[in-house]
């Protein structure tokens, strides 16, 4: 039994979602908070294995209190909210830098013909994140990083790395603010980024990302210059790689393994254009997408390195790289900034 704890202050939303989730029978709402003061403490008090949040509360918002609760009693938080609009509001990004594991929308009325999709999508989200062994946050903070790059050569195989491709899924975007916040200014490498989530949310994103490093931070563009310290990220239904050593590449072609954008994509599209300079990074995420193009550019001569289990939130696709042998280094995420500063 999957016991939930839902919080919003809207008391018609919280029925809908409370009578939503009880529609499943593996389901049993537990608790039901309209502020986020209360939802601190009754996900103290009557452990959850997942909790539903607003953002927009009394008392305490949604963001302060997946915050405390991440720091506190470490629990699967998943945002819904009618708030969709992150290009106005950030809290939805910031909250998965905190340590939430998805975002939603609020369910739309029962009379609505999208209805009975919003329903099956929030019962499965909630089931697969009861799963998630959630880990204590830490809060990002901005740019803590060194003035200046080490000029230490790269150590494995004795070659600079000039690309960074980097995976994430669940999790994926407190693990990306945390490695972004500590690399240089004058990082000498761009760094490509697939992070799997809900349609809507990556240019939102992008901005929050952008607040915790001195990296800029942006959504790819197709044929655009490839420059060495930008972070690009695959924007929504698009595969990201690259056209040779210079040019980004953005691709409507099929869905690898049912993902567009997909790891695999882009760690297959590195390794053919950069061969040994490329640098596969592997961080927290549910399922296996990835291990074609680790293959692929492990054997064009690029490098992995893959988060390690203890940090991650899921270990799924990391893990999947260690058993499949393709990870040259499986780090704590605390300890990669510094491997990657050392690689490039």
């Amino acid at each position: 039994m999957i016991r939930v704890l839902v919080a919003d202050d809207s008391i018609t939303a919280r029925e809908l979602l409370v009578e939503t989730l009880r529609s499943d029978p593996e389901i049993r709402v537990v608790g039901e908070a309209g502020d986020g003061d209360e939802a601190v403490r009754m996900t103290k008090s009557l452990r959850p294995n997942v909790v539903t949040m607003d953002v927009r509360m009394p008392r305490l918002n949604g963001l302060e209190a997946t915050r405390r609760i991440m720091a506190e009693a470490p629990t699967p938080v998943v945002i819904i909210s009618g708030h969709f609009d992150v290009r106005q509001n950030q809290a939805f990004m910031d909250a998965l830098l905190l340590g939430a594991l998805w975002v939603l929308e609020r369910l739309p009325g029962p009379r609505s013909p999208a209805f009975q999709d919003a329903a099956r999508r929030l019962v499965a989200m909630v089931k697969a994140m009861a799963q998630v062994k959630v880990v204590h946050q830490w809060t990002p903070r901005p740019a803590a990083a060194p003035e200046s790059a080490s000029r230490r050569p790269g150590t494995a195989r004795g070659v600079r790395a000039s690309i960074l491709a980097v995976a994430a899924s669940t999790g994926g975007p407190a693990a990306l603010a945390h490695i972004l916040s500590q690399l240089p200014r004058d990082f000498p490498a761009a760094i490509l980024v697939v992070q799997h989530m809900a349609p809507g949310f990556i240019a939102g994103l992008a901005q929050s990302l952008a607040r915790t490093t001195r990296l800029r931070v942006k959504l790819a563009e197709d044929r655009e210059a490839i420059r060495p310290g930008i972070v690009y990220l695959a924007p929504d239904d698009h595969h990201l790689g690259v056209t040779g050593p210079s040019t980004l590449l953005l691709s409507n072609s099929p869905p690898v393994g049912g993902l567009r954008p997909s790891a695999s994509f882009l760690f297959h599209s590195v390794g053919e254009a950069f061969g040994t300079a490329g640098l596969a990074v592997v961080l927290s995420g549910m399922g296996d997408d990835g291990m074609d193009g680790l293959r692929a550019l492990r054997k064009a001569g690029g490098r992995v390195i893959v988060q390690d289990e203890a940090s991650s939130v899921v270990f799924g696709m990391p893990g999947a790289a260690v058993a499949a042998g393709l990870a040259d280094s499986v780090l704590p995420l605390l300890a990669i900034p510094a491997q990657l500063v050392e690689a490039v």
